[in-house]
């Protein structure tokens, strides 16, 4: 028997956001069927294979279906996207560098030579009354069965402008969403590697959000460290989405990751009246020194940010409950060492720095892996939302709380395979944590939730600003809504 072997990818070309399902026809019933992805990520090469068990028709729906061996053994299609691993050794990373060329994923599959059904029908194995059809008549695989689909994720929908900034001092790109205006704006900003986040912020815009990637460092024009970052260049970067980029709401909404969400919530307690929403993604709770960012010279416990040209306050300055630090390579004092609870023991520099979050009236939604390895993220979140919810705070306030996720909370349907880490700026290795199918499933749900909520808030706004129509939704209390996934 030959047989037709089929693999069908819904969509072939589509946004990177977009789920795809995947299934194969045409095998012989009972055969194995291996998958292979391939995907040329800048200078690296990353694959995943899996290998599923044909059902009586010789069909696989990877939604379905969990693989029988492989790189991942969950059902879900996406999975040959997020279990790649490297396939080479050439340095690059794994987030996307140019978001005008779409990623390109060539998923084959072949059927594995000499499987197919034991059986040809039905019967009790132990019979002896030849319910089991002789081997010359069940059909079995040849190995030379073979299918290929080109899959393409697109970075910049249709219609999307992309335009770089440099206004005012400001390094940084723009996104508008195709149609008319106004828009929900959204300020996207990095953690601790730097750089321009175009990949997020081209994400956005194609969900309807204008989004402006702002580099604050390792970007054209700008220091390569984090350390003595002025806030009033944030200060400048509102202003300009706030007063050019005619936001729904009126004002932007300011989202960060890692060292950006805790300059989220800094930059919401500082700026106000100034801020429609904001989105934290794995957030610090407290202002930190400069840590594996940070200006040689000045070395981990100098000063992230500045305000007037004066260095603000930090955890890490004269902390007397800090003994060792982890960013230059230095083991713990004890297999159980955390920096961040010995930092707290000097309470009154914890008091002194930590971020008075309760100040900004607007929705505010954090994201965070409760097996984040490289900072308390989950603590620092529920840190800032109690603070909120002890002030009498009347808006929103999500939790998106992900238990099998780490630090690598990203964009949707990257490979997630990488917990071990080398940062960037230090050069120190380090943990993200998470398990691969954790750090994926957060990244895709936390990305449509992150949408939907700056839709709702921007909306809201505009709303409350049109008289006599009723109170927009995020005027009425709102208990902290902590949701564990």
């Amino acid at each position: 028997m030959t047989a037709e072997l089929r693999l069908r990818v819904n969509p072939a070309s589509g946004l990177l956001s977009e789920r795809r399902t995947i299934t194969v026809s045409g095998a012989v019933p009972g055969s194995l069927v291996a998958l292979r992805a391939e995907t040329q990520r800048g200078a690296e090469r990353w694959a995943a294979e899996a290998t599923f068990l044909a059902d009586a028709d010789g069909a696989v729906d990877l939604d379905a279906a969990a693989p029988v061996s492989g790189d991942y053994r969950v059902a879900d299609a996406m999975g040959l996207f997020w279990a790649q691993t490297r396939d080479t050794s050439h340095g690059g990373g794994v987030e996307p560098q140019d978001v005008t060329a779409p990623i390109e994923t060539r998923l084959t599959a072949r059927l594995v030579a000499g499987t197919g059904a034991y059986a040809l029908h039905g019967g009790d194995a132990g019979s002896s009354s030849g319910s089991w059809g002789p081997s010359d008549t069940r059909p079995v695989a040849t190995g030379q069965e073979r299918a290929q689909v080109l899959v393409q994720q697109h970075l910049l929908a249709p219609g999307v402008l992309r335009a770089e900034v440099r206004t005012d001092g400001l390094v940084g790109t723009l996104f508008r969403p195709a149609g008319a205006g106004p828009f929900p704006t959204i300020i996207v900003m990095n953690g601790s590697g730097g750089g321009i986040n175009e990949a997020r912020a081209a994400l956005y815009a194609a969900a309807g959000i204008q989004a402006f990637a702002l580099g604050y460092f390792r970007a054209p024009g700008l220091s390569h460290y984090i350390s003595r970052t002025p806030l009033e260049y944030f200060e400048r970067a509102i202003a300009y989405a706030s007063e050019t980029l005619d936001p729904l709401g009126g004002a932007p909404i300011v989202s960060g990751q890692s060292r950006g969400g805790e300059l989220t919530l800094l930059l919401a307690a500082r700026y106000p009246e100034r801020i429609l929403g904001a989105v934290a993604f794995v957030p610090g709770a407290f202002v930190f020194g400069a840590q594996g960012a940070a200006d040689p010279a000045e070395g981990w416990s100098g000063p992230s940010w500045t305000a007037g040209g004066a260095p603000l306050p930090h955890l890490w300055h004269d902390n007397a409950g800090v003994s060792w630090q982890p960013w230059g390579g230095d083991a713990p004092p004890t297999r159980h060492g955390d920096i961040y609870v010995d930092g707290l023991q000097d309470r009154a520099l914890a008091e002194q720095t930590r971020i008075p979050i309760e100040r900004f009236s607007g929705p505010v939604l954090c994201v965070s892996g409760r097996d984040d390895r490289a900072w308390p993220s989950s603590f620092a979140s529920q840190l800032a939302l109690d603070a909120l919810a002890r002030s009498g705070h009347l808006a929103e306030r999500l939790h998106l709380d992900y238990t099998d996720a780490g630090h690598g909370i990203t964009i949707p349907h990257l490979p997630a395979t990488e917990i071990a880490r080398t940062h960037p700026v230090s050069g120190v290795p380090y943990s993200n944590g998470g398990t691969p199918r954790g750090n994926a499933h957060a990244s895709a749900d936390s990305f449509a939730r992150v949408c939907e909520f700056v839709h709702r808030t921007a909306r809201a706004a505009a709303a409350a600003d049109q008289p006599g129509d009723a109170p927009a939704p995020n005027a009425f209390p709102h208990p902290t809504d902590t949701e564990e996934n």
